[in-house]
């Protein structure tokens, strides 16, 4: 439990970075892409970029691999998928809760 808490931590921390979120958007498709092609999209050095990709990396949300005297950077969909489930779990908590509350609207409707 601990652990998947760290794991959803990091990934979350890694999430609320906006260059972050755009690297996992250019990488949608799912094929891999060098990092030096991917860091062109982007207006910082590469030393910057590749802090980026190595902090989605630690939090599972991409892999890299170098091929040649190339390093690829491809999605990691898994740690998507988790932090999906973890967010489904609120959000039928949270549709429940509006169910609640619609059926007492109606119930109370008209009642002074």
């Amino acid at each position: 439990m601990v652990q998947s808490q760290v794991a959803l931590d990091r990934t979350f921390a890694a999430l609320s970075d906006p260059t972050r979120r755009a690297i996992l958007l250019r990488l949608g498709g799912g094929t891999g892409t060098s990092i030096g092609s991917l860091s062109e999209h982007f207006e910082m050095t590469l030393t910057g970029f590749q802090k980026h990709v190595r902090i989605l990396e630690e939090a599972g949300l991409v892999t890299t691999e170098k091929v040649g005297r190339v390093r690829q950077c491809k999605l990691g969909p898994k740690r998507l998928e988790d932090v999906a489930k973890w967010m489904a779990t609120y959000r039928t908590m949270l549709e429940q809760r509006l169910d609640n509350l619609e059926d007492f609207l109606e119930r109370t409707k008209g009642t002074p």
